[in-house]
């Protein structure tokens, strides 16, 4: 049963950030996938780009690593390498570089210390659920979504509550930042390289530097050293210490990914409910470990991050296509996630989806989200306190998207619920 249909024509313009307005554009991705699963497009903005979007061609390229690098972006935009190393993360580095930095802050999002959080985090889904549910009629994204990662952001960096709503706001201005109603420096609009050494050529990255070393200085100064922020200037096993770069960078990257993924998850998976009103009855007896599988689907439904961008090594032959040495290529998540030969009804929300080998991590490679165990923890035990009040919820008015072919996210969804 397929319970939404895409709007596109079948053949969008996947540079284009207004080709993913009304959603992403599954038409062309499922052509694609029959038809041309390595496909190029040309771009008037930058190089031209190849496109994988069959699950396995992605799932294997994601495991290259040696032939598909992530140390020359992974971003469509081209970058010249002094803007690329400063602007750099650790996500945007190849092994072993990749692993030293990723070691000093694994424990910290491991799957047995983010299950301490647990009690702490349903406490904010409860609080949540009371403060909107009993209005009746509200934006889902706005009032719910939005809400639970940006109160736990705070106590995974340290931050104080009064400094949340800025920092979100600067989070969105960077990862949205195609999109007008998030930042006032719409990326593909603006003719300008003032920030071109800040994180996505943002104005907002240069505040968020600011914002981060003051953060640091007082932590420095009441001989606080918790926290994931202090684990990260620890030297590595090789002595090294992160840079003040490379710090603030992190930073950017904890208050924009770690805040905006879990977000649209969270929002896709209301509108599933709204589109299915069954899967709230099966979340109502959901145990833990049914949620768990139920919030994975979720995750797989939502596919917030829709790509992320390699560089050919070498000449590589796949499909009787030669992706050239020095070639971008664009491993298309969100297409691989509605792949017909590797998920069965792949348009339908199952929560008890098992196996789920989705790709919205980035599994299989040495890029797997490292916020991936709290995501999960977060939507699961959002949707069982959202479903012990909801009785059903509907869909009152159109939703919105963001105009970005990077993040996909539902960023105004009005609904209306009936409790229990």
């Amino acid at each position: 049963m397929t319970v939404w249909q895409p709007k596109d024509d079948g053949f969008a313009d996947l540079a284009s950030h207004d080709s993913f307005v009304e959603g992403a554009p599954h038409n062309t991705f499922s052509r694609l996938r029959r038809e041309d699963p390595v496909s190029w497009t040309d771009w008037d903005g930058g190089e031209g780009f190849w496109n994988l979007t069959a699950y396995a061609d992605i799932f294997a390229a994601n495991a290259d690593w040696e032939t598909f690098s992530s140390a020359r972006g992974i971003r469509m935009e081209d970058q010249t390498y002094e803007e690329y190393l400063a602007r750099r993360t650790f996500q945007e580095t190849d092994r072993p570089e990749h692993g030293h930095t990723r070691m000093k802050v694994t424990r910290a999002f491991s799957k047995p210390v983010i299950a301490e959080f647990e009690t702490q985090i349903r406490q904010l889904c409860s609080e949540i659920c009371e403060e909107v549910l009993a209005t009746g009629s509200f934006d889902a994204t706005k009032t719910i979504a939005r809400q639970l990662p940006m109160r736990m952001l705070g106590r995974i960096i340290g931050t104080p509550d009064s400094d949340l709503e800025w920092l979100v706001e600067k989070g969105d201005a960077l990862i949205a930042n195609t999109d007008p109603d998030f930042t006032d420096h719409v990326l593909d609009k603006m003719q300008t390289d003032d920030f071109r050494m800040m994180p996505f050529n943002s104005p907002a990255g240069a505040e968020l530097y600011v914002y981060a070393r003051e953060l640091m200085q007082k932590k420095q100064a009441a001989g606080d050293d918790s926290g994931v922020l202090n684990m990260i200037m620890q030297p590595g096993a090789d002595g090294a210490v992160m840079s003040d770069t490379e710090f603030c960078n992190f930073f950017c990257l904890l208050v924009a990914a770690g805040n905006d993924t879990t977000r649209y998850s969270i929002a896709a998976g209301i509108q599933a409910l709204c589109r299915q009103p069954e899967l709230m009855e099966q979340w109502r007896h959901a145990d833990a470990r049914a949620g768990d599988v139920a919030a994975s689907e979720i995750i797989r439904w939502a596919s917030p991050a829709m790509y992320f961008r390699r560089t050919a090594t070498r000449d590589v032959t796949l499909h009787g296509k030669t992706i050239r040495e020095g070639q971008k290529v664009l491993l298309w998540f969100i297409s691989g996630n509605r792949d017909e030969t590797a998920f069965d009804n792949p348009f339908q929300v199952d929560l008890a989806r098992t196996p789920n080998r989705h790709l919205a991590f980035g599994q299989g490679g040495p890029h797997v989200c490292l916020g991936m165990w709290l995501a999960r923890l977060e939507i699961r035990l959002l949707f069982e306190e959202f479903s012990k009040r909801v009785k059903r919820v509907e869909q009152t008015g159109p939703e919105q998207f963001l105009r970005s072919n990077f993040v996909c996210g539902l960023k105004s969804l009005p609904v209306r619920v009936s409790l229990n």
